[in-house]
């Protein structure tokens, strides 16, 4: 076995870090087992809120340190971040129940509802396990399945003075309130940031697949760590396409030829790093024989070798369409996780709805989406453009600061200004952008790629409410109005369709946005199951073996989570240009 290079001397912390989807779990899941197995001491932590781990060992884990049987001086422990952020939220909001009117009570709750708050809630919970105490003295090696984002590890590097500018009831900004439950706790939160800048105790490990939008996105990852002093990466290349299985298959082929273009052009901030290459198995990743064989070119999978698979007829992307298209008008939002394919999948809806002579606007937020790319060409019927999140953020940020800044003094300023650099504070400001796009629907087809989370949602919806509250106070008589979360909410004017891949953790993470949705008073409409290889017809071993795999997540969003769902076949060549984009429409 070769040795890899994130595993050459590794320090005490290594943490796993990487967009869903990617293999950070299997990943961490076997370096864990491979350390314990060469006599170290060790303790596997996921922070991962749709965390399998307890899955992956077949044994129920929780949220406390279990030893892992089959594996002697292993032990694991699920931190269940909603669970914690709970907690977080309790401590913050119990001690003003009763004492304040339930108005501003549950202003408290909203503002503490959002992702901001979760994710401090799951770093609160493992700082303890970051700096020297007795729970952790018995470990050789901690290791992290997800790691903290930048945005956490700088929300936490603020300054204690957001305590004092809490308490005069100054701030009312995007992140204001997660931060309200830190100042009791700012020398421990220091003590476990300097470890994880302290690159003789950490190891950060950025898993990513062999794409270039998820590149891409890992290169803006590693510069956003290394801004704020955690330097010591390693690139982990994930589930990479072996030449050997190419042989007489057209779409092995071109998915190894695709990726190794995609190595070739990998960002250069990346191509400094230390970097392994794992090559993709044809196994569920799950059981310590699979994990065993994880970090090492082993390709045998128990059972028949199977060199030939039929395409499934599943329901296609065109039956989707066509419900969509009987409506002449509508907004159509894409959400999902990076690197499901968001983008190509808007394009081809623009597309079709456009082939079929109904005037749609195509749109989006997502830098590293190349829509103009993706079309290679111009069309009748379909107006394309960008929203640009650096300039609208911009634009927000001065809005901010000449309304609520101009009442502050320069303290107070400072820290608006510090809170309005935060990941909220963007998806408001497009959230706004799109705003200004949505009236649009109600006379052609709008479709939405990258659309705003569950959190910006529920924020939106306290100032939708409040916006509501204050017309009807202003004037009775008005009784026809509608602000943009309420045509979100409405299932005649919005159609939502959730993009996912089928593999446990990206449909995980799709279903956990769809409850966000819910939780917003939002009902996806429909779920699109991208690139999948059980769709089409393959003769590859790995490929056959990886189609038989995929049957089950199919199975689980079809029946469990899903009103309405099509499955897109993964295709030998990319969807690009307007030709490509309609057959893909039109595929299986």
């Amino acid at each position: 076995m070769t040795q890899l290079k994130f595993l050459d001397q590794p320090p005490r912390f290594l943490f796993f870090t990487g967009k869903g989807g990617v293999g950070k779990t299997s990943l961490a899941c076997a370096t864990a087992i491979t350390l314990a197995d060469a006599g170290q001491r060790v303790l596997l932590v996921s922070t991962d809120p749709a965390s399998n781990v307890g899955q992956v060992f077949g044994m129920t884990i929780g949220n406390k340190i279990t030893a892992i049987t089959a594996v002697p001086r292993l032990a694991a422990l699920e931190i269940d971040p909603q669970a914690a952020a709970q907690v977080y939220r309790d401590r913050i909001v119990n001690p003003v129940r009763g004492v304040l009117p339930d108005t501003v009570v549950k202003g408290i709750e909203e503002q503490l509802s959002g992702a901001c708050t979760t994710e401090i809630a799951a770093f609160d919970e493992f700082t303890a396990l970051l700096v020297d105490s007795a729970l952790t003295a018995d470990y050789d090696h901690i290791i992290f399945d997800t790691a903290p984002t930048g945005h956490t590890i700088r929300l936490l590097q603020l300054p204690g003075a957001w305590s004092d500018f809490l308490e005069e009831g100054k701030g009312n900004a995007s992140c204001l309130g997660p931060l309200a439950g830190l100042e009791k706790q700012r020398a421990q939160y220091k003590a476990a940031v300097d470890a994880l800048a302290d690159s003789q105790r950490t190891r950060l490990v950025l898993v990513a697949r062999a794409q270039q939008a998820t590149l891409r996105e890992v290169a803006r990852t590693h510069e956003e760590l290394a801004a704020i002093g955690l330097t010591k990466q390693f690139l982990v290349i994930n589930g990479l396409f072996p030449q050997a299985e190419t042989a007489q298959d057209p779409l092995a082929t071109a998915i190894f030829q695709r990726e190794q273009n995609a190595l070739a052009a990998i960002p250069e901030v990346l191509s400094q790093l230390p970097c392994d290459h794992i090559v993709l198995k044809p196994f569920n990743l799950v059981g310590l024989t699979a994990l065993r064989k994880l970090l090492v070119d082993d390709l045998s999978v128990d059972g028949e070798n199977k060199s030939n698979h039929q395409a499934i007829p599943f329901p296609s992307l065109s039956h989707l369409t066509d419900d969509i298209a009987k409506d002449g008008c509508g907004l159509i939002m894409l959400m999902g996780k990076g690197g499901v394919g968001k983008t190509t999948l808007a394009a081809a809806i623009a597309v079709n709805l456009a082939h079929r002579g109904l005037p749609v606007h195509l749109t989006t937020s997502d830098p590293a989406a190349h829509l103009s790319e993706t079309l290679s060409g111009v069309m009748d019927n379909l107006l394309v453009d960008r929203i640009d999140p650096h300039v609208e953020t911009e634009r927000y940020r001065q809005h901010v600061l000449e309304t609520k800044g101009s009442h502050l003094d320069a303290q107070g300023r400072a820290l608006l200004e510090e809170d309005l650099r935060s990941p909220c504070t963007e998806e408001i400001a497009v959230f706004q952008a799109f705003s200004r796009i949505i009236r649009e629907a109600g006379k052609k087809f709008v479709v939405m790629d990258t659309a705003p989370t569950g959190h910006t949602l529920l924020l939106l919806d306290a100032t939708g409410a409040y916006h509501r509250e204050v017309i009807k106070q202003m004037d009775p008589s008005i009784v026809h109005y509608s602000t943009p979360m309420m045509q979100l909410q409405n299932p005649k004017q919005t159609k939502i369709l959730l993009v996912t891949l089928a593999e446990t953790t990206p449909v995980l993470e799709a279903a956990n946005l769809q409850a966000d949705l819910r939780r917003a008073g939002i009902e996806p409409w429909a779920w699109i199951i991208n690139n999948s290889v059980a769709a089409t017809t393959v003769h590859s071993p790995l490929l056959c073996q990886r189609a038989s795999n995929e049957l089950a997540d199919i199975k689980t969003v079809s029946t469990m989570h899903a009103k309405r769902y099509a499955v897109v076949p993964l295709l030998q060549e990319e969807p690009v240009g307007i030709e490509k984009l309609l057959e893909l429409s039109k595929s299986n």
